[in-house]
């Protein structure tokens, strides 16, 4: 089992990431370590698919550290993460009498959790949960660093909290089960860590994909545990130096870095109505366009972005992008959340495993027009 601490320096708070095999069924020696001596009642919160297949599981883990448990279930997809769903998250909760040290267990993938993690910040101003993510993407990424959020008719994500969990706990055994498009969805976000941060981690996913294809099924539990493990180390040393993402920083070690290839993504997702991508199958598209629009300023080396291509290409293949117009995406980036003073935060890469934060002003319509084709081959 590997272990990883986030550090919350600002407030001399941490919390554990366990990861490896068969830790699901652990959930509830995890959670009654973590949480309040006083905590009785927990909520699981999860989706049909993801409960039918490890919601007995965790139910029997909760119950044997003598947990009383109750579960809801939300419909599955990026479109349920919504004020309408979380309404009857929260009316739930309500029903189940869940006081100040109960808890939530989020039972799932990025959506779940964003959507149990938001009801958990706002629940009677704030109660406890654990994290306990089964894809790639929300193992890596989405359960680490306390952002919890739903998505509204103004964009993906534009309602949440910073809300930390108590604990995370990654069985890598449920990527076993996980269909080739949400793996090829988790490895683009692990793509993007490195870009950003870590030419050390860039090269290590390169290599971990490379040796084949049969992701999370042949491979060793060890390796497997291995990779995530780092790619959660380097989201925590992030968030240790920056926590709530703060507008002002424009260094190497903002959290803002982490932003790479989710402008476009989350413009590719809004216009397609959250229908035709994973989140990381459009981040990979973003984090094209990003590194052609990178070298088309000047900023990124032609070398470092045909391996950024050929790392993206190992991913896995990408749902196609080109049936949608360029105005369509250029009207869906005006309420990005990291506009600042009107103008759009560009996260674009100076080499592989350094990111830079260029200002709006700094990108032409013009060049943006240009890269969204060439990347995405679009249709004018």
């Amino acid at each position: 089992m590997e272990h990883v601490r986030v550090c919350l320096s600002r407030r001399k708070e941490e919390y554990q990431i366990a990861i490896g095999p068969g830790l699901l069924g652990d959930v509830g020696e995890f959670a009654r370590c973590s949480l309040d001596s006083a905590a009785r009642h927990i909520v699981l919160v999860s989706n049909p698919v993801v409960f039918d297949k490890y919601g007995g599981t965790a139910v029997r883990g909760l119950r044997k550290s003598g947990f009383k448990v109750s579960h809801w279930l939300m419909k599955d997809g990026e479109r349920h993460k919504s004020l309408r769903s979380l309404k009857s998250a929260l009316d739930f909760l309500a029903g189940k009498k869940l006081e100040r040290h109960d808890a939530i267990v989020a039972l799932g993938g990025g959506v779940v959790g964003d959507l149990a993690g938001f009801a958990a910040a706002v629940f009677l101003r704030g109660i406890a949960y654990i994290q306990a993510p089964t894809t790639l993407l929300a193992q890596v990424d989405a359960s680490v660093g306390g952002k919890t959020a739903i998505n509204s008719t103004t964009g993906k994500n534009a309602i949440g909290a910073f809300h930390h969990p108590r604990h995370v706990v990654i069985d890598t055994r449920t990527l076993r089960t996980l269909s080739t498009r949400d793996l090829t969805s988790g490895w683009c976000e692990c793509i993007k860590h490195g870009a950003v941060g870590s030419r050390q981690l860039f090269d290590k996913t390169f290599r971990f994909l490379s040796d084949g294809s049969d992701l999370g099924k042949d491979r060793g539990d060890e390796n497997l545990a291995k990779i995530i493990s780092a790619h959660c180390s380097f989201k925590a040393r992030i968030v240790a130096s920056d926590e709530r993402e703060e507008i002002n920083r424009t260094d190497y070690h903002s959290r803002r870095i982490l932003n790479f290839g989710h402008t476009i993504a989350h413009a590719l997702e809004f216009v397609t109505g959250y229908s035709r991508f994973r989140h990381g199958e459009a981040v990979g598209h973003g984090m094209l366009v990003a590194g052609d629009l990178s070298k088309r300023l000047g900023i990124l080396d032609g070398s470092d972005l045909e391996s950024l291509r050929a790392a993206i290409h190992l991913a896995g293949r990408l749902p196609r992008a080109n049936d949608i117009r360029v105005d369509a995406i250029m009207n869906a980036l005006a309420p990005d959340k990291k506009t600042v003073g009107g103008q759009i935060q560009w996260v674009l890469l100076e080499r592989l495993g350094r990111a830079r934060i260029v200002d709006g002003h700094e990108v032409t319509q013009r060049e943006l027009r240009a890269s969204l084709r060439a990347a995405l081959q679009l249709i004018t």
